[in-house]
């Protein structure tokens, strides 16, 4: 298994670090396999062979997006910018700027947050309360 994630030595990195590396690791891998169904889906002509891929498909959007709210609660900058680019109308770019620009006045990304709060649970054990 590779670990070409890491820029510096992994036995000096914190383990909430490289925790953080392999989603970011996750977050890549589900954005490839997303685009090799696109191109598969594209050229299938069997329209159950489609439907597999699609299905699998969706399978690849779901892990991408759980691997970027985690990633997302974890780092309230990126977090914030993101709040201002996703599921808004109009320009992409202009959002993108303006959200940039809101999200870091005032200092470093991460700054004054605490361990806990950048590296603490997803809720999701509370979710399967609620469902139950």
């Amino acid at each position: 298994m590779g670990f070409d994630q890491y820029h510096e030595p992994p036995d000096e990195l914190p383990p909430a670090t490289r925790t953080f590396a392999r989603l970011c690791a996750s977050l890549t891998e589900e954005a490839e396999a997303i685009g090799w169904y696109e191109q598969r889906l594209a050229v299938e002509p069997d329209p159950v062979a489609r439907e597999i891929m699609r299905d699998a498909q969706g399978e690849e959007f779901k892990h991408f997006s759980m691997d970027l709210e985690f990633l997302l609660r974890r780092t309230p900058v990126w977090r914030e910018i993101a709040a201002g680019v996703l599921f808004q109308p109009g320009d992409i770019v202009e959002h993108c700027e303006e959200a940039e620009a809101e999200a870091t006045e005032g200092g470093e990304s991460g700054e004054g947050i605490s361990e806990e709060d950048r590296f603490g649970s997803l809720g999701i054990g509370d979710l399967r309360k609620v469902a139950r």
